[in-house]
């Protein structure tokens, strides 16, 4: 049963789910892409400042990230975050079609899990708990982080090295649900595991002597002999290479994966020219650091053999290095337990029509429930663990990547899923279109009842940590045990950051020039 200050969260969330609602369209109509999310940040500190907080903009070196806080007096500070980088590639309306939003390419930015609505369910929170605090003089602060680049992994590991969570007696990680069983639910044990991330420069920097033999004419004839292999050449081969190489790097007998894109190939466009600098970046998520070392050293070995191989230089760049996750019971307990007074969203209505709508244009007869039914299920945090557990050696602690970890070294952190719409298979072994979960992330109809719930959930635990001195001890107590004595201890890992903020890398984005406005870097193929 929810006390009096509870209830006035789920009131404030209640009586502003319009709002929430069209907070989230203007983010996922946004759509904007790690490291550029320069409309989305903008946005949020805005309505920030509107709504009291003060704002520190650009936070830690990263122009797009912010840190903002509302102080109401001494008591605990409580973080938590926004986050709202979109996807490259995965640009669809909010319809029931496969098409890309209006005057844009496919190949643009589009929330896929989705992070428009993971930022104003969080934020709806932190509101709701901020106006239960002015009406009834409950003290502390609230400190809120706009987080880029999620998706590389980017800012946290930058705002934990530069001490931004320091201050922090506990903190609420809010995610969309992206796999079963974790929906409407909260981590037990096993929690995220390490992300890193490198980039590789290649740069043919001496083409000239390329087989040269010490005694060439002092004006070669470069239109007519041989070039050197030079840049391109150098990728493709890293990319072979490390291809080949992957089952040299780890063992099997797990979940972890290394994935890669090239980001700039060639920058010749004429006769006997060599590409002069092109680049590949790798992304790894693995249970431990020391995997995670042991891989980019195997990268390192292979950027060394292409290199030669292509007569270029080579080398290698940090864009990311997160921890683990840390466990604390406490915080997935009692964040739980609200969650089962805000309830699991529920799908119903105009809703039910979209789904079966859907359902329709790809050809199947649509379902009277055509969502699934763990959407709308809560599942206790002991009884996901269980079944996740299922799957994995007994050996591994840590699974799947997200960067919230960064939070868990600082202080007390939960992390929170909440059901996002999605749709039941019409028959066994079908797996529906990327666009179909994309699209329902931006329908109003489909995605506000996870918002709502977030919303809730995230707000009265909030207020619980800053009215039951008991909780919060418990959780302490619990981070200091684990850690081995808290920030600094025994078991305590510090950041691992040990490089600048990485934006000045040509990731994609929304271009402005003389052919039009906010269009994407590829231009739409007719």
């Amino acid at each position: 049963m929810a006390s009096q200050e509870k209830q006035m969260v789920m009131n404030w969330v209640t009586d502003n789910e319009k709002k929430l609602s069209d907070w989230n369209q203007v983010i996922w109509n946004y759509g904007e892409t790690a490291w550029r999310e320069y409309k989305s940040s903008a946005w949020y500190i805005n309505r920030l400042k509107e709504e009291g907080f003060v704002v520190e903009e650009g936070s830690g070196g990263m122009p797009t990230a912010f840190c903002a806080t509302w102080d109401n007096g001494n008591g605990p500070v409580i973080g938590g975050y926004a986050e709202y980088d979109a996807v490259p590639g995965n640009c669809q309306a909010a319809e029931t079609v496969e098409r890309p939003r209006d005057g844009l390419s496919k190949y643009a930015g589009g929330h896929t899990d989705p992070h428009s609505a993971l930022g104003i369910g969080s934020f709806g929170g932190f509101l709701a708990a901020k106006a239960t605090m002015e009406q009834n003089n409950i003290k502390g602060k609230l400190k809120f982080f706009g987080e880029p680049a999620e998706k590389l992994r980017g800012s946290k590991p930058i705002h934990a090295a530069k001490g931004y969570y320091n201050d922090l007696d506990a903190a609420i990680s809010f995610h969309p649900f992206y796999m079963l069983p974790l929906c409407n639910t909260t981590r037990l044990d096993t929690h995220c595991a390490v992300g890193y991330s490198v980039m590789y420069t290649f740069t043919c920097d001496e083409p000239e002597t390329w087989l040269s033999s010490g005694g060439d004419s002092p004006i070669p004839a470069s239109h007519a002999t041989a070039r050197a292999p030079g840049a391109t050449d150098a990728v493709v081969n890293m990319y072979s290479l490390s291809k080949m190489y992957r089952e040299h790097m780890l063992s099997y007998n797990m979940g972890w994966s290394v994935n890669e894109t090239i980001l700039n190939t060639g920058q010749a466009t004429a006769d006997n020219i060599p590409g002069q600098m092109a680049q590949i970046y790798y992304f790894i998520r693995v249970p431990t650091i020391e995997m995670a070392e042991k891989v980019v050293q195997v990268l390192d070995q292979n950027a060394e053999s292409a290199a030669k191989s292509a007569h270029c230089n080579w080398k290698r760049d940090w864009i990311t290095k997160s921890r683990t996750g840390l466990e604390n019971h406490a915080m997935a307990e009692a964040t739980y337990q609200n969650l089962e007074i805000a309830g699991a969203p529920k799908f119903n209505g105009d809703a039910i029509k979209i789904a079966q709508e859907i359902q329709a244009n790809l050809g199947f007869e649509p379902m009277d429930k055509p969502f699934l039914e763990e959407i709308e299920t809560l599942i206790s945090p002991e009884e996901a663990e269980r079944k996740m557990r299922e799957m994995l050696p007994s050996w591994q602690r840590h699974f799947t990547s997200d960067d919230y970890t960064e939070y868990c070294w600082h202080a007390p952190t939960v992390r929170l899923y909440i059901g996002r719409p999605a749709l039941k298979s019409p028959e066994s072994g079908y797996a529906y279109p990327a666009w179909v979960m994309n699209a329902l992330g931006g329908i109003r109809e489909c995605i506000d009842p996870m918002i709502i719930s977030a919303s809730k959930t995230v707000g009265m635990t909030i207020i619980d940590l800053l009215t039951q001195p008991g909780l919060l001890k418990q959780a302490k107590d619990e981070f200091v045990e684990r850690t081995g004595g808290g920030i600094g201890g025994e078991e305590w890992v510090p950041p691992l950051c040990d490089y600048e903020p990485p934006i000045h890398y040509r990731w994609p984005e929304y271009v402005t020039t003389e052919r039009g406005e906010n269009q994407w870097v590829i231009p739409t193929i007719k």
